[in-house]
Order: C-alpha cells, then structure tokens, then sequence
C-alpha cells in the first residue's frame, strides 16, 4: 500500500478561502486587517519571501506595507521602525524578515514588536502563552503543521510525537502544539542518543534540523506520519549522489534547473516507509505563508477584543 501524499496547497487553499470569509466579516465592519513587512538589505531568498507575503496579502484583500532599508542599518533605527509601526492603529502585523544584517542586534528588534502585533509568533510573552495554552499568536510553520495534520484526519491525541530540532521558530513551539493537542512528545536535538532508534518510536515524525536527507529510512517505523519542514538546495552533482539512491532523474533535474530541494527526509525513504507525509517542495512550505495571513486576521480580531478563543494554542 502506497504512502498518502499530504497536499499542502491543497489545504493553504482551504485555509484561504476561509480567511477569505473571515476578512469580508471584518471590512463590512470597517476593520482591514494590516500587515507591515520589515526587508533589511538584499538577501535574495528574503526578498523572495517577503515579496510572496505581500503577494499573499493583496490576493486576500489585506492592507499590507513593504517596508525597505539598507543593510548598513543600525540596531536602534529598527527600533524607531518598530516602535512607528507598533502606534499606527492601522498595521495589525509586523514581520521583521530574517536574517538581519550582522551589526543588528536581532534579539532586541525582536522583542520591541508589541506582542500583539507578533504575527510571527517569536516575542517571548506569545511563547510563553503558548507554553500555557492561552490565546496568542503562534509561530507560523508549527501551527500551520498542527493545521496539516488535523485537516487531513491523522491521529494526534495519545500519539507518540517526535520532533528532530529544538529551535525556537519550529521545533520548540511544535512540540508545544502537540502536546497541547495531548500527543506525548520526545524532543531529539544533536545529542540526543541514537536518534534513529528514538525517532523510529513515532507515530508522528517532524523533521526540522535543516540538513538534507538526514531522516533516512532508519528513522521511520513502518506507516508513521512525516512530516518534513526541511528546504535544502542542492547545487553540485556529488551533492545530489550523496542523497538519492537513484539519482538519475534528480541529477536532470539539477542540469536543466541548476539546483535540487530537497527536505530533512530521504524523499525514497519516505515514500517506502511512511503511511502518510509531506512531500518537498508543497508540503509545509505553503502553509507557512497561509498561517501569517491568518495570525494577521487573528491580531486584529484580537486587538480589537472580537476573538475569544484558544485557537492553535489550546
């Protein structure tokens, strides 16, 4: 029996076209939920990014604001930035496009975004909301997996749940998720003693270390779900023999287009192992994109007292 593709744009357009609703309700009461796109400097991949969200917003209706300065910007200009953007009433959001440059000190810019405006979800009052199940904004990639999953009917509640990467963006706030969702969560890092044999332990695998193809088919118990948060180019034919067990056609791929993604998981693996997971590219990736809208159109119900819910915090 053949793995189950889970189609991530095929749920960021169920999430859409219910924001969709959602924004409609919020402009017949005169509201227009805002979102601010702080890009430092000319990173192409964050221009990229930054440039989709805001391509996100106009498709759904949002009020969105991009935002540009120069990578020789100091610490405490941002900080002016930030503080302007917190008193506007009309911006609901404020995303600070990482990396910033390397003079910046990214902690403080961070943590000057009023919490309520977070839609990124990384200021430590929304951690540490999430942390006690109360309502918030959450960081965009775990929740839009913890939508993932629900939406396609995977079991959660009483799963074993591992998750390879402790960061504060993915890992962390996904184990959170989940175990609010009552799975038992393992949390497996670079230490963690024989991670194939802990991560084989799951009926829920997320990877999210950033290193392509380390899940290999060692870490999977036969029909677990897995999901893969990893977006890994490879540029070089050596790199793409090392991954693949039949490189043929990925080795095409990277003549004609020049690099191959690739996730965390060993995509062969995967498919032989897993009962279900999430294929690179259009797996989490989109939902990630999806859930900043809605944490957009969730602060601004919020800010304005209209969202009484737990939402994915629960």
């Amino acid at each position: 029996m053949s793995a189950t593709v889970l189609d991530g744009l095929k749920i960021r357009d169920e999430i859409q076209r219910e924001l969709e609703t959602e924004i409609r309700g919020l402009k017949s009461s005169g509201v227009t939920p805002g979102l601010a796109a702080v890009l430092v400097g000319e990173n192409p991949a964050s221009q990229i990014y930054v440039r989709s969200k805001v391509k996100a917003c106009e498709s759904l209706g949002l009020y969105s604001e991009k935002i540009e300065w120069p990578a020789s910007v100091t610490t405490e200009r941002l900080l002016g930035l930030v503080e302007n953007l917190n008193s506007r009433n009309e911006i609901d959001g404020i995303l600070v496009q990482l990396p910033l440059p390397p003079q910046v000190d990214t902690r403080r810019v961070l943590d000057a975004v009023d919490p309520a405006k977070d839609v990124d979800g990384f200021h430590p009052m929304n951690v540490g909301r999430l942390v006690a199940g109360r309502p918030g904004l959450v960081a965009c990639t775990p929740a839009g997996i913890l939508e993932l999953l629900k939406r396609s009917q995977i079991p959660i509640a009483g799963a074993r749940a591992v998750v390879i990467g402790r960061s504060d963006i993915v890992g962390k706030p996904m184990a959170l998720l989940l175990l609010h969702q009552h799975a038992t969560v393992t949390i497996c890092h670079s230490r963690t003693r024989d991670l194939p044999a802990v991560a084989r332990e799951a009926d829920i695998l997320v990877a999210a270390m950033g290193r392509p193809a380390f899940v290999t088919g060692d870490f999977i118990r036969p029909g677990a779900t897995v999901i893969d948060v990893g977006m890994n180019r490879l540029a070089t034919p050596e790199e793409v023999r090392r991954v693949y067990h039949d490189a043929s056609g990925p080795l095409s791929k990277l003549e004609s287009k020049g690099s191959v993604l690739v996730g965390d998981v060993q995509p062969e693996d995967v498919r032989e192992m897993a009962g279900a997971y999430t294929p690179v590219p259009g797996g989490v990736g989109p939902l990630t994109i999806a859930m900043l809208m809605s944490n957009t159109v969730r602060a601004a119900k919020l800010r304005r007292g209209r969202d009484t819910g737990v939402g994915t915090a629960a």
